[in-house]
């Protein structure tokens, strides 16, 4: 019998976690880029234990936590560096059995393109849907070099996807949160502490990377398309110059034309479903999510170990829609929710947020860690064809 064939549109991490997975279930996979692969560097990403359980499904987890920096412990402060509520790292990982771990994005590129080094990667080439299929038709995508089809098309193409719009043509499309976010690596000169500060300005966030290195994050409310007229870093300073160190340290450190930054947007409501025809959407094509909780990466692996389970069982695409379209939509819920408390423009509204995580963080050490059950507490689908629908409970 002759391999199934599988296009994917979009070689970012959704993409290639895709091509990995169905490889690995004997998919003959092609890959089209739009872009130079791979992309611009400059950016960290948390692995959490959901992901790290997704990227095992198809034998690249223990690469990724034996190249990653284990997060140890941290927490969340004011901007005159007051602690909220400290986290544990010991504690995340007797609760979910694995670390949260960080590196940086073009690494982890890297491992999951390794992942599917056989699977042919066009890179500056375009392809667009232009008949999604059905029961009875392939599905066929265009590229610079003709039409091509498939049994199966995984639309990888980003927020701004192309194929969702295609798709979903009725669909209102993105609407602009009113936030944006700055990110850059910068060589720490001291030692840094996981952890994010909340204040009037904002939000900043550090997390170490290995090789002595720090990935620095910040949000803060802006209007839409704005920059700044000098450059970012100085935008930065401007904003969140006078924070505890070694906030201005590494900011000052960086390079201008290294601070990437970019608008967040989320889609205005739910997609119907996660498929069409013979085309399934995934990660930022599917559900983009504000980052505030760390799982756009994330989601986007889980898509990819699902969709390719999901493949294999009675209901194909309607079960992959089926079992992510829940979960999806609440963590984008959960995403937008815990950023418009970081990003609180009241001073009162932030007082009271302040003193209340306070107490609750006096109260008992395990406040964060109950609030990412639902999200981190996830199994992937196991190989006796149960598909994963929604969160998993915890076999402890």
């Amino acid at each position: 019998m002759s391999e199934r064939r599988a296009i994917v549109i979009g070689a970012g991490l959704g993409g290639l976690a895709a091509a990995a997975a169905l490889r690995r279930r004997g998919w003959a996979v092609h890959m089209y880029e739009k872009g130079p692969w791979p992309g611009p560097a400059g950016s960290g990403l948390a692995m959490m234990p959901n992901a790290l359980r997704a990227l095992d499904a198809f034998g690249v987890g223990d690469t990724v936590r034996g190249l990653a920096a284990i997060q140890g412990d941290g927490g969340l402060r004011r901007a005159d560096g007051r602690y909220l509520a400290r986290t544990s790292a010991a504690a995340v990982q007797a609760r979910f059995g694995d670390p949260m771990v960080v590196l940086e994005r073009a690494r982890l590129a890297a491992i999951l393109r390794d992942a599917a080094a056989d699977v042919p990667l066009h890179s500056g080439a375009p392809a667009v849907v232009v008949d999604a299929g059905d029961a009875e038709r392939a599905a066929v995508v265009r590229t610079s070099e003709g039409d091509e089809d498939a049994e199966l098309i995984v639309a990888a193409d980003g927020v701004h996807s192309a194929a969702r719009a295609e798709l979903f043509p009725e669909h209102p499309g993105l609407r602009q949160t009113g936030w944006t976010a700055w990110r850059f690596i910068v060589a720490a000169s001291a030692a840094v502490q996981t952890g994010e500060t909340w204040g009037g300005a904002g939000v900043v966030g550090l997390v170490p990377l290995a090789d002595d290195r720090t990935y620095f994050y910040a949000a803060a409310v802006a209007p839409v398309g704005q920059r700044a007229a000098d450059d970012e870093r100085a935008e930065l300073l401007r904003r969140f110059g006078d924070w505890h160190a070694p906030i201005r340290q590494l900011i000052e450190s960086s390079v201008p034309d290294a601070v990437l930054r970019g608008d967040i947007a989320e889609l205005a409501a739910p997609l119907p479903a996660l498929h069409r025809g013979r085309v399934a959407l995934l990660g930022d094509a599917a559900h983009p999510m504000a980052p505030f909780l760390g799982q756009g990466a994330c989601q986007a692996i889980e898509d990819a170990v699902v969709l390719a389970h999901a493949l294999d069982g009675p209901d194909g695409l309607v079960g992959y829609t089926a079992a992510r379209r829940g979960r999806t939509a609440d963590v984008v819920r959960r995403s937008h929710r815990m950023g418009a408390l970081a990003l609180l423009r009241s001073p009162v509204a932030r007082t009271l947020r302040d003193t209340f995580l306070r107490t609750v963080g006096s109260l008992s050490s395990d406040t964060a860690i109950r609030e990412l059950i639902p999200v981190v507490d996830w199994r992937p689908p196991m190989a006796d064809g149960a598909v994963v629908s929604g969160v998993q409970p915890d076999p402890r």
